[in-house]
């Protein structure tokens, strides 16, 4: 089986497709051109791929809708690529679970060094325990993956934003792991992480918030000092 990476290029302009086509190829990428959001679709459906590189304006679907379906379905790398004038959407796309984004125009060799980043730190992120079941039982928690709502034994409804959906989840995907604050940046917030960003300690806290019986004596989310937070808890279908 061939391990060379497969890089699907999503972009409604053909002159960027084809000139980003015959770069990624000259640097040994199987590269596959898609012309819409509805092509990329199809081809889901029959290709397996390692990265996506998603234009933001395209005709028909956008690639903003197109990201989220990809963020919901699957784990699929993916770097949006933006005119400079799309700052919101840029935002909007990052929030959605893009993993990083460029501006156009663009440099090939820059978007190369992105797909190389994006892919390096794909490979080392930690297995997934993927949530399949409708409902999830942690604690007194009872999760509903659909409504994004948690509802306690005592009959309390707590519903979480998408952000703090996110972290609940990818903690509770690799429960008992210990995972770095640059690891729950790219599996929770979806985006190239800076160095010493500290906004992933913001979101545990207002998590922590609504799921601890002592936020300030924390028992399901464990600070591991140097190394980041485990979730210490049975995680079991209803």
């Amino acid at each position: 089986m061939d391990s060379t990476p497969h890089i699907a290029v999503i972009d409604d302009n053909r002159e960027i497709r084809d000139l980003v086509g015959r770069y990624l190829q000259k640097h040994e990428y199987r590269v596959s051109l898609v012309e819409s959001a509805a092509s990329f679709r199809r081809l889901l459906d029959r290709s397996a791929f390692d990265l996506a590189v998603l234009d933001i304006m395209m005709p028909g679907e956008d690639g903003l809708s197109l990201c989220r379906f990809l963020r919901e379905t699957t784990d699929l790398p993916i770097i949006m690529l933006t005119a400079l004038a799309e700052e919101t959407d840029r935002i909007v796309g990052l929030e959605f679970g893009a993993d990083d984004y460029l501006s156009k125009p663009f440099n090939p060799r820059e978007l190369l060094a992105r797909i190389k980043a994006v892919l390096r730190r794909v490979q080392t992120l930690p297995p997934r325990r993927e949530i399949k079941s409708a409902e999830v039982r942690f604690d007194r928690w009872l999760l509903h993956t659909g409504r994004r709502e948690l509802t306690s034994d005592d009959g309390l409804t707590v519903p979480l934003s998408t952000a703090e959906f996110r972290l609940l989840s990818t903690f509770i995907d690799r429960v008992g792991l210990v995972l770095s604050r640059d690891q729950l940046l790219d599996l929770a917030v979806g985006r190239n992480a800076e160095p010493f960003d500290r906004s992933i300690d913001n979101r545990v806290s207002r998590l922590r918030k609504k799921i601890e019986r002592d936020p300030k004596t924390p028992t399901l989310i464990k600070t591991h000092w140097g190394g980041g937070y485990c979730f210490n808890a049975e995680v079991r279908s209803p």
